[in-house]
């Protein structure tokens, strides 16, 4: 059985990092990033003065996080509405996201990567990252993450993988913090591997932290097995940071993992304990559950319209991007020891549903940004205009 296991999650890893972000559009078919908007001086590509390479950052030419947002609505009919959008701005804003991308590369023979900006990267960031841009200035720095051959042989089964993965992120947070953030707001963005060293960046550098932790507009943590104390919203992964409980609400989580399905019992996701959880040191089963904050309706227990965003190959009218307003419904459910967002699709919609690619321990894991990447845009810049009507008031 624990062979099978293993083999079935080698198959899964080694799937994810091909996909790297699943959508519509794979990392290689990608419009070239140096046609969107750049700084009028560039900054370079390599690394900088303390030898972190940026794969997002203000100025940086090609910057992935400036791709194009024109998409096309397509209606239950087939029918398509172009949703126009100015092209991506290099001026700054008065809030930074800081995003770390997921595990997107593909097997290898080392535990882990170097920290080249490779088209998978590009992929990533464009794909979960590009869309922030309207809300806030993008930072992402490249870290040496865990491969996917790495990652076969077990969650949280190679610490010393993990601990090389996380302080290369640290590195980058470091720099950005000393050198960069002048004192803006930030918004945190991990997925997957991302949202595990996220997590473990929250919890040694901003948690305990009360002058960062009021520069804390909101995290949002996906795939990375946020918990808390079960009936509680804080408490478990973050002494100080609870979770998103209104739009208006800051310095809290959105969290969640999105299954068509309720999780099995050796899920990877939605259950406290076990597998991503691991990779950021989280054991504890007992007595916790896993955060579902719902991107469409924070605080509501009930079912809400996703607004869903893939990047498209075959758009009629050129723009990069394709949604399906009235597609998806999105629940916060618990039942059984796991906590998850479920996804249920319209009934009797023809238009193009994602699926449990990876089986069902994963879910709809390669899709979690991605099922809600408009809600989460509308959530942040919510959540930004409550920030600074607070601090203006304070």
């Amino acid at each position: 059985m624990r062979t099978d296991t293993r083999a079935r999650t080698r198959r899964a890893v080694a799937l994810l990092a091909v996909v790297a972000c699943s959508g519509l559009l794979a990392a290689g078919e990608l419009v070239p990033v140096g046609q969107a908007a750049t700084a009028a001086v560039p900054v370079s590509a390599g690394p900088d003065a303390a030898g972190v390479t940026w794969l997002c950052r203000p100025g940086l030419a090609g910057d992935p996080c400036l791709f194009p947002r024109g998409a096309n609505d397509v209606a239950a009919n087939g029918a398509k509405t172009a949703i126009p959008a100015t092209p991506a701005s290099a001026s700054q804003s008065a809030f930074d996201c800081f995003y770390v991308y997921p595990t997107v590369t593909a097997s290898a023979a080392t535990a882990n990567t170097g920290t080249a900006v490779t088209p998978a990267l590009e992929g990533a960031a464009v794909e979960q990252a590009s869309r922030f841009s309207q809300a806030c200035n993008v930072w992402a720095p490249t870290y040496r993450q865990r491969t996917s051959a790495s990652l076969a042989e077990g969650l949280g089964n190679d610490p010393a993988a993990d601990e090389i993965s996380y302080e290369s992120l640290l590195t980058g947070w470091k720099d950005y913090l000393a050198h960069d953030n002048d004192g803006r707001p930030i918004v945190f963005i991990g997925h997957s591997q991302g949202a595990a060293n996220l997590i473990r960046l929250l919890r040694s550098q901003i948690d305990d932290n009360p002058a960062l932790r009021d520069r804390l507009v909101s995290a949002i943590i996906l795939g990375g097995n946020v918990q808390v104390p079960k009936g509680k919203t804080v408490g478990g992964t973050f002494a100080h940071i609870p979770a998103c409980t209104k739009a208006s609400q800051t310095g809290c989580v959105i969290a969640y993992s999105s299954f068509s399905s309720p999780p099995p019992a050796d899920s990877l996701f939605g259950r406290p304990g076990q597998g991503v959880s691991l990779q950021s040191d989280q054991t504890t089963k007992s007595g916790q559950q896993v955060v579902c904050t719902n991107p469409a309706a924070l605080g509501s227990t009930g079912a809400a319209a996703l607004t869903p965003y893939f990047v498209s190959s075959t758009s009629p009218t050129g723009d990069p991007w394709v949604t399906y307003s009235g597609l998806y419904m999105g629940t916060c459910e618990s039942a059984g020891g796991a906590t998850w967002l479920q996804i249920t699709p319209r009934a009797g919609d023809t238009r193009p549903v994602v699926a449990p690619t990876l089986g069902p321990t994963w879910g709809l894991h390669l899709d979690d940004v991605n099922l809600s990447l408009g809600n989460l845009v509308n959530d942040v810049m919510a959540e930004e205009t409550a920030y600074s009507h607070h601090h203006r008031t304070a």
